[in-house]
């Protein structure tokens, strides 16, 4: 996406085609809600403190089988259309030499006559470089440090609200506690809290992101999400006990919302935008592919360590031993937040810079931008 992109809106596209997630989030509550809601009525359950057995059903297996295939839908379109995708210009131009394919691909996709004249040009400087070279981590070692370790921390925060947002939920009465309901009666109400967050919280972080990134830029974005996760991370956490008290649940539920918005208006947003501007042609989809893969491996965790981490101190639930406590959690949630924005230092500004630049694939070799690199490092850990 980055390279069919001018350097003026480049950031704006990639956003837009990111943000594209925060529709498929909405629209994935809004199946549930409409199957559930049609099973629910069509056949009747007791809840479970009444008949546990009864309060699932057999239909309720028919639900979620019914709901994954709308999602395979998507994902089979997703396919065709990738498979119809050439590769990018300047990798079969500059990496692979191949500058009449790459005119072929170019004039397809812009629809419109290019000649072999106006992309031909030497072959990156960056040709020769390995991921484990000493030219690449000159050059992006820091830089891999902090798309790996940003995405990495945002996922522990991001994806443990995501996952377990119905304990959340039933912590502050949101909704009624699971024994009171069966299972497609609970699964209808966790699906419409979802989808009440995603509509006011998800969604429109994604597209204030699209407006404003080519105007504030990726670091300023990225710094102020994590900032303002934090700040309302521990907006929740300090009061916990004072929110979760009937009454008090509105603030909850807002500051909670705000925690998403600023996820989406800020890191979930720039972590996947910036790997794929900062790094040579050679190497670009690898070192974004490695921090996602990275920031992935931060969702499991935060996944399972919330479940586990968030457990009563006191009266954990079946099968569970005792955690911290939700309060506490929160509390590391907001350390991981704060811990993501120190990080974010490293992160370089991309906005308004060709790729050429930004990659410094025209750049000779020259220790000092390996000084550079390692003054910078210093300089944001010790801030």
């Amino acid at each position: 996406m980055s390279e069919y992109a001018n350097k003026k809106t480049r950031g704006t596209f990639i956003a837009a085609v990111f943000a594209m997630q925060g529709f498929g989030i909405l629209f994935g509550t809004i199946v549930t809600i409409i199957v559930s809601s049609a099973f629910r009525h069509a056949f009747p359950a007791p809840p479970f403190y009444i008949d546990a057995a009864a309060s699932i059903g057999p239909e309720a297996d028919y639900v979620w089988r019914i709901i994954v295939m709308f999602g395979t839908i998507p994902a089979a379109l997703t396919y065709y259309w990738r498979m119809k995708m050439p590769e990018t210009a300047r990798y079969t131009a500059l990496i692979a030499g191949n500058t009449k394919q790459a005119t072929s691909d170019m004039s397809k996709v812009l629809n419109k006559e290019i000649s072999e004249e106006d992309v031909q040009g030497e072959r990156a400087t960056g040709d020769t470089w390995g991921l484990f070279s000493r030219q690449f981590m000159k050059r992006h070692g820091v830089h891999l440090l902090a798309t790996t370790s940003t995405w990495f921390l945002l996922d522990v925060a991001f994806y443990s609200q995501n996952l377990f947002q119905k304990d959340i939920f039933t912590k502050i009465g949101w909704i009624p506690p699971a024994k009171t309901m069966n299972a497609l009666e609970e699964l209808y109400r966790i699906a419409r809290a979802q989808a009440l967050i995603a509509l006011c919280g998800t969604v429109p972080g994604y597209w204030f992101t699209v407006a404003f990134i080519d105007i504030i830029g990726r670091f300023w974005i990225q710094l102020m999400g994590f900032t303002m996760m934090t700040i309302f991370m521990l907006a929740i956490a300090i009061p916990y006990d004072y929110l979760v008290k009937p009454g008090h649940h509105t603030g909850f539920v807002v500051l909670y919302g705000l925690t998403f918005f600023f996820a989406n208006f800020g890191p979930n947003s720039t972590t996947f935008i910036v790997p794929a501007e900062i790094f040579p042609a050679r190497l670009r989809s690898t070192c974004h592919g490695i921090s996602a893969a990275t920031g992935k491996a931060g969702a499991i965790i935060g996944a399972f360590g919330f479940l586990y981490a968030s457990q009563d101190q006191k009266k954990p639930e079946t099968g569970y031993s005792r955690g911290i406590g939700m309060r506490n959690a929160l509390f590391v949630l907001a350390g991981t937040n704060f811990l993501g924005l120190l990080l974010s230092l490293l992160v370089p500004e991309s906005k308004g810079k060709s790729l050429e630049e930004l990659s410094k694939e025209n750049v000779g070799d020259d220790d000092t931008i390996f000084l550079y690199s390692i003054i910078v490092f210093f300089a944001a850990t010790t801030f």
